[in-house]
């Protein structure tokens, strides 16, 4: 019964940390095109009564903004701004900083030493890992995640000899735990191009 409950409870957190953000993305969409829902109203008003004109223009609206702003961060001004404002402001709330690196990653900027793919060394075996922080004394803080929820796992403090970063994409890596390790030959052939020595042959 115990392990039931375990096993339930589990379940449970991994389902609500996949559905949890996707449902808090869509409410923020759609508050956001409801505000801008005023402003795209009188032009809304010269379509077909019988299309969403205001919806689609609204949600128009909310992407050409969202792309506007995606530029001015990439102008030094803009990248000053927004240094400033995490400073003083984002980094102070808990997490911030280690999902803005897991964003970052997902949208392919490969810079963010954080959420780094690797492959960790847990007893006689290899397993898809991310590589959280690396501690004064040269040893990792790694996250391994569950299968096949990569949000959702556990966490390890490994020497350096036990962790293998690799240099892949990090969708690959998160692909290979979402599709139950299919893939994870890729990930390994990256550590045998690398040259890292495998477990057993130390």
């Amino acid at each position: 019964m115990k392990h039931l409950r375990e096993a339930f409870g589990k379940t449970l957190v991994a389902g609500f940390l996949a559905v949890v953000p996707v449902y808090l993305a869509i409410l923020l969409v759609l508050k956001a095109m409801k505000s801008l829902a005023g402003l795209v109203r009188p032009v809304a008003r010269l379509l077909p009564a019988w299309f969403p004109a205001e919806n689609v223009a609204s949600l128009l609206l909310l992407l050409i903004l969202c792309f506007l702003v995606g530029i001015a961060l990439r102008t030094r001004t803009g990248e000053a701004a927004r240094a400033r404002i995490e400073n003083s402001l984002l980094h102070k709330i808990p997490g911030y900083t280690l999902f803005r690196s897991l964003a970052r990653q997902l949208a392919g900027e490969n810079l963010e030493e954080t959420w780094r793919p690797a492959l960790a060394e847990i007893e006689d075996s290899l397993v898809p890992a991310f590589i959280i922080e690396e501690l004064d004394d040269g040893r990792f803080t790694v996250f391994v995640p569950s299968v096949p929820t990569a949000l959702a796992g556990a966490v390890y403090i490994l020497s350096p000899e036990r962790v293998h970063p690799l240099n892949v994409p990090f969708s690959h890596a998160i692909k290979a735990v979402t599709r139950w390790g299919s893939g994870s030959k890729d990930l390994v052939a990256a550590i045998e191009r690398q040259g890292a020595p495998l477990v057993g042959t130390k």
